[in-house]
């Protein structure tokens, strides 16, 4: 057993299949399946098994891959503190972000990060805060930035910057030339909903019950799972939301879309940096929150 057999293991069960890990990891197929009989051999029990197209670990399999996470994070961690050390920041940093921050937050971040730390690899995992949050526990990434709190005892939360929501209409909308809207106006028209894991959609249902609201009383007989997809249901006319005022920006500046307050409702909230305190951030991890704490 060697890290780099451990490498492909995790890539083959990562991939649920070997000709995909292969393409992952830039080995050929029976290279692959090789190094897998030889971890195979070595602790003398089956690993995976293939299930048609698929590949799963066995219980073996599953202890394994654990274990070879935790090994391989290890050792870029060591990597990572040896050219800390040395004054060189080199290495890996997986960070995930919710819709918002990944698409128009992040970014902004990570563009001057790395002209400063140009040896830094960065990826980015998208999802909603759901995702993000389960991503973190499972240690894929290190640190997030999401829409919403979350209880989850194993997981640290620090507010990091403010966002805005406001009601979204198509500028021909009856309400177009309005500031504010009320509540009681906002019930009777149709309303888009986001996926239950979203974090604007967890903000507005949580606004809504500090307001006195049920929000089942939202005519909202369409759910998108993404806030392009929202945007675009407003613009043709599927119906009204109520989203980031960063993500409609250039919308809304282009005329195309309009935002008003809802009367009553706060709908101001906080994006949060986001890691798991059971977990100890690599040198580089604590560089990007050092850095994206400034730069905020």
């Amino acid at each position: 057993m060697d890290l780099w057999q451990l490498n492909i293991f995790v890539a083959v069960v990562e991939n649920k299949s070997f000709s995909k890990a292969s393409e992952a990891i830039n080995l050929s197929q029976p290279t692959v399946s090789s190094h897998i009989k030889e971890l195979e051999d070595y602790f003398k029990c089956r690993l995976l098994d293939r299930l048609g197209k698929i590949t799963e670990p066995t219980k073996a399999g599953e202890i394994l891959y654990q274990q070879a996470k935790k090994i391989l994070s290890l050792t870029d961690q060591t990597e990572t503190a040896m050219h800390d050390f040395l004054g060189r920041a080199k290495g890996n940093l997986a960070l995930g972000g919710s819709t918002i921050p990944s698409g128009y937050i992040l970014p902004k971040i990570i563009g001057p990060f790395s002209k400063k730390f140009p040896d830094i690899h960065i990826d980015i995992f998208s999802g909603d805060t759901f995702q993000i949050v389960e991503q973190i526990k499972r240690g894929s990434i290190e640190v997030g930035l999401v829409g919403a709190r979350t209880d989850d005892p194993r997981i640290s939360q620090e507010e990091f910057t403010a966002d805005e929501m406001r009601v979204i209409v198509p500028a021909d909308h009856k309400w177009a030339d309005k500031t504010a809207v009320g509540l009681p106006e906002l019930l009777k028209e149709t309303f888009i909903a986001r996926e239950k894991g979203s974090g604007t959609w967890q903000s507005i249902l949580k606004s809504m019950a500090r307001a006195g609201c049920d929000p089942k009383s939202l005519n909202a007989p369409v759910t998108m799972g993404n806030t392009v997809s929202v945007i675009q249901g407003i613009l043709h006319h599927v119906g009204i939301s109520i989203l980031s005022t960063i993500a409609v920006r250039d919308d809304i500046n282009s005329g195309r879309l309009k935002a008003l307050s809802v009367t009553g409702l706060d709908l101001n909230r906080y994006f949060y940096l986001t890691t798991s305190p059971q977990r100890s951030l690599s040198p580089i991890c604590k560089k990007f929150i050092e850095f994206a704490r400034l730069s905020r």
